[in-house]
């Protein structure tokens, strides 16, 4: 949470200290995944493409729920028509609005419609939540989805040794604890998404990008960097 600010009720299950990094967020995320030869850039693109596989609406409201400085909320808005974009850091919010003047950002959990959104992206967000909070993160993300809509969850996939060396030597992951797949599936269960589907993401670094071609047949493989989980809202 911004330090200086006291956090809004709503917004404490997401506290971190993210205003310390909002000023070079993109540059200590490169430097983290510089052993996959690719940008955050790329992987921000990535995460759109599998929204797409999905079928995600292009024409219906979408959040991007925990957006930090904005990196994957550029991708979504190059190709969705009405994005919004939350973060509980506010200096993030600030470094994002000002790139992004397109989109309608939000640095309060209560300023966020709720029931409004066909699709909510919850991207590297849970690791950060204490894990006594994070089902109450995953219930905030419900709450802004209309009867229907869909959350798709993107988290670190502790399964694999390189993920682990990327989130170990990255800074602002030093409070991180990553969550097994088993537990985000189980976690979007407990607060009643229905046709919860979990898959495995991200596979081949850059001198292996011949066979990216391939990857979207490989979710489920437990060898992914990343998983993809993503539940419908009932009703």
């Amino acid at each position: 949470m911004a330090r200086g600010r006291p956090p809004h009720d709503n917004d404490r299950a997401m506290s971190t200290d993210f205003d310390d990094y909002a000023d070079r967020y993109t540059e200590l995320h490169a430097r983290s995944i510089e052993a996959s030869g690719e940008s955050p850039q790329y992987f921000a693109q990535y995460k759109v493409q599998c929204l797409l596989r999905q079928d995600a609406p292009l024409d219906a409201p979408l959040l991007d729920f925990g957006s930090g400085i904005g990196n994957l909320t550029e991708a979504l808005a190059g190709r969705f028509r009405v994005v919004h974009a939350y973060d509980p850091s506010r200096l993030s919010v600030a470094v994002a609005r000002a790139r992004l003047p397109g989109v309608i950002h939000h640095d309060r959990l209560d300023t966020v419609p709720a029931g409004y959104f066909q699709t909510v992206i919850v991207s590297g967000v849970l690791h950060h939540v204490p894990r006594d909070r994070r089902a109450e993160v995953i219930e905030q993300a419900r709450d802004r989805l209309a009867p229907g809509g869909r959350v798709f969850v993107f988290e670190h996939n502790p399964l694999n040794p390189l993920t682990r060396r990327a989130v170990d030597r990255c800074p602002y992951d030093r409070d991180a604890s990553l969550l097994f797949p088993w537990e985000v599936r189980r976690g979007l269960e407990k607060a009643g998404f229905v046709q919860v589907a979990l898959r495995y993401i991200v596979f081949f670094p850059r001198r292996l990008a011949m066979l990216r071609r391939w990857e979207h047949r490989l979710g489920w493989c437990a060898a992914g960097a990343q998983t993809l989980t993503v539940g419908r809202k009932a009703g």
